[in-house]
């Protein structure tokens, strides 16, 4: 596809993470909103500015998966709740590229849904690139980059330390990630199954780009923590006995002995829990250890906010999410079809505000 003065983007579903990309989407020289699709009927016909709180943009939001894919557009920006495989085969075939937070980070061709996906990719003349932050950069992007300074690695790993109460989607924390609700309920729910295909391709990542020989199967577990307590969390009642925290972790093993590790903490803070969990020392944060010749570790800040009220508003991790995607579009539309990771893609990076640039 020829490269426009500025690269033609559709935002696909206004959640948290939709509204950040957008936002993204308007700060980047190179990119211009020209599309929005929704889920919401209450949406439909409204221009795109008034979802987001500003000034009308003139780029009206639909409920009509036709119109949008109608449109002219380089890129859509797919990030729903839960995806689609024939949503994006659709959007792939009608000429559209695809960056998106939602999974495809690592997928294997083997699998027969990969393959209809790559296929439509092709057919189309497009390509789609799964991105976002954990899993989608701090699990396998930055692990690989920290991992070049060290050398006779035996360890990678990558953590996540988040108080859940900032995440501003009571019915995701309270039915998908089951905080609130009995223990039983919690683990047979539908958490960890969402979560472990997008940190099994990381591990799987990982393994494959540094050369570790792992077993077959990603070893995952599961752990809850109580409230002993009332906890203070307003969308959803947390009481004594109900979940209050969760860790979730996957583990790649050569020969039986941990090689890999990507790890999720979720605690609805740190009082009233049983276990007695807490973040440590250095509080809410991303780690990136590398366990080698010599060993290296690397912490991010700033992902998480600095209280709940700011998080309920703008939690900084939706929007690395969404700017992470976004930041990739003009080379995912430069990329060759299929499906492209970022060991396929060049070096993109985050762009100068518009002062400066």
């Amino acid at each position: 596809m020829s490269s426009p003065s500025k690269f033609r983007v559709i935002q696909w579903a206004t959640g948290g993470v939709g509204k950040a990309a957008i936002e993204c989407v308007l700060n980047h020289p190179q990119l211009e909103l020209v599309g929005c699709w929704v889920h919401s009927p209450d949406k439909n016909g409204v221009d795109v500015g008034r979802i987001l709180g500003v000034d009308d943009l003139g780029v009206t939001a639909s409920t009509s998966i036709d119109d949008v894919l109608a449109l002219d557009a380089d890129c859509v920006m797919y990030s729903p709740l839960v995806p689609s495989d024939d949503e994006v085969i659709a959007i792939l075939r009608s000429g559209k590229n695809v960056v998106t937070p939602v999974g495809w980070v690592y997928p294997a061709l083997t699998n027969p849904r990969v393959r209809a996906i790559a296929e439509a990719a092709v057919a189309g003349g497009v390509t789609l690139h799964g991105s976002g932050i954990h899993p989608g950069g701090i699990t396998e992007r930055f692990p690989l980059i920290v991992s070049s300074l060290s050398s006779s690695v035996t360890h990678v790993r990558s953590e996540e330390f988040s108080d859940i109460r900032t995440y501003n989607a009571p019915d995701v924390v309270r039915h998908i990630m089951g905080f609130g609700g009995p223990p039983e309920e919690a683990m047979q729910g539908p958490m960890a199954s969402l979560l472990e295909a997008g940190f099994k391709m990381s591990v799987r990542m990982i393994a494959d780009h540094m050369g570790f020989r792992i077993d077959p199967n990603i070893r995952t577990s599961q752990e809850i923590a109580v409230a002993t307590g009332p906890i203070d969390y307003d969308p959803v009642p947390i009481s004594a006995g109900t979940v209050a925290a969760r860790r979730f972790r996957w583990q790649a093993l050569s020969d039986g002995e941990p090689v890999i590790t990507a790890a999720v903490n979720w605690l609805m803070g740190e009082e009233n829990l049983e276990p007695a969990w807490d973040f440590g020392e250095q509080g809410e944060r991303f780690e990136v250890e590398i366990t080698g010749d010599p060993n290296v570790s690397l912490t991010f800040k700033g992902l998480q906010p600095e209280s709940i009220a700011e998080g309920l508003v703008r939690n900084p991790g939706i929007v690395v999410t969404a700017n992470h995607c976004i930041n990739a579009v003009p080379d995912v539309c430069a990329a060759d079809p299929g499906i492209k990771t970022y060991l396929d893609l060049p070096l993109f990076a985050g762009r100068a505000a518009a002062r400066f640039g």
